[in-house]
């Protein structure tokens, strides 16, 4: 914290170090720390970049392992996904010809590699394999895009 310049009080300090502790074992649970902080930012009431809502699904569907590899990936991600989300989108939506939400692993490969979000295989299945929630090879890209616009 020090280290960015983010002044906390010693017993602000201590209440965040106590919420991350997550498996109550010392140590500081560092991806949660940064989805709750990073992947999950809201605009600030009054802005005069408004961010679109992206509709929520039509079905409730199950995420899938949020595992650590998982979060480093978005986290690469995010500047450039931001940049460019309504144009990704539109493209992405040209993919979904069947209106699902859904489009294939390798459609949504393609869309990300257009806009210049280059991700090692790894990087790429571990998103791949959270999005695709019915492992069928298809894609929630509006639940992708979510992510980053909360």
């Amino acid at each position: 914290m020090e280290k960015f310049e983010t002044n906390m009080t010693p017993d602000e300090f201590e209440q965040l170090t106590l919420k991350y502790n997550i498996k109550n074992n010392g140590k500081f649970s560092y991806p949660e720390f940064l989805h709750h902080f990073v992947l999950t930012l809201k605009p600030q009431d009054g802005s005069l970049l408004q961010r679109m809502k992206i509709p929520q699904p039509r079905k409730a569907v199950s995420p899938g392992n949020r595992s650590s590899q998982f979060l480093d990936a978005m986290l690469t991600i995010q500047g450039q996904v931001l940049q460019c989300w309504k144009p990704m989108r539109r493209h992405f939506k040209a993919f979904d010809e069947g209106v699902s939400g859904y489009i294939s692993v390798h459609d949504f490969r393609q869309v990300l590699r257009k806009y210049s979000v280059n991700l090692s295989e790894e990087d790429f299945f571990h998103i791949a394999a959270f999005y695709d929630k019915k492992l069928n090879g298809k894609i929630s890209y509006n639940d992708f895009l979510r992510a980053f616009l909360r």
